[in-house]
This record gives structure tokens, C-alpha cells and sequence, in this order.
């Protein structure tokens, strides 16, 4: 029962609103997909699943299943902004995940928020 209470308080849910420099980087698919596997693993979390979806506008979104629950990407490109959530517990450390998605889609300023979840 412990470690079920000490995995509820180092549950986290981030949130990034980021705006990038080149808004074509929100309409390639692989660049995504690269730079939500690579902040995946900057932060330590364990990827078991993936699904894409790129919309005709050329809009992707993009979702990690993660051992430690979920990373997701939504791109729109017309207002050259990324939407990223990272649902998380136990060890994954969220600002390392963000850190890494900033540097692969080149953002210009980001928002980014941490709502602790499940507190018991």
C-alpha cells in the first residue's frame, strides 16, 4: 500500500503551450515523433506504444503510452503553437521531457505549468 500512496504524490500532469521560431516544424510528422521519443527518454520514461495523426491542414497530433502514463504532442501550425501534456508519476523528471521537446521544435517562449495530481 505504500508504494501505491508514494507513486500518488509524485504524480504530476504538465502542460506546455510553445511557439516556435519556423512553423513548419509543426507539420513534419518524423521531426514530432522524434522529439517526443527523445524527450521521453531525457526524462527517463518508458515508451510502450505510439499513434500519429496528421490532419489535412498538415496539423499532427501525436500521443507516447508510457509506462508512467502518457506524452502528447497537438500542433497549430497557423498560429505556430504546440500544445504538449505529460501525465506522469514515479521518476520521470517532466522538465527534462519539456526541456528536450523545446530544443527539437526550436520554441521561441513557451508556458509551462505542473499541477500535482492524486495528492492523498
Amino acid at each position: 500500500m505504500s508504494y501505491l500512496l508514494d507513486q500518488a504524490r509524485t504524480m504530476r500532469l504538465y502542460t506546455m503551450d510553445a511557439w516556435v521560431a519556423d512553423p513548419a516544424v509543426l507539420t513534419d510528422e518524423s521531426l514530432l515523433r522524434d522529439a517526443l521519443y527523445a524527450g521521453a527518454e531525457a526524462g527517463g520514461a518508458t515508451v510502450l506504444g505510439e499513434e500519429f495523426c496528421v490532419f489535412p491542414n498538415g496539423a499532427v497530433t501525436g500521443v507516447l503510452v508510457l509506462a508512467q502514463s502518457h506524452l502528447s504532442l497537438h500542433t497549430w501550425p497557423e498560429l505556430s503553437l504546440a500544445n504538449v501534456d505529460l501525465l506522469s508519476y514515479g521518476d520521470v523528471r517532466g522538465a527534462d521531457v519539456l526541456g528536450e521537446i523545446r530544443e527539437h521544435l526550436g520554441v521561441e517562449r513557451a508556458a509551462v505549468t505542473c499541477v500535482p495530481r492524486a495528492v492523498v
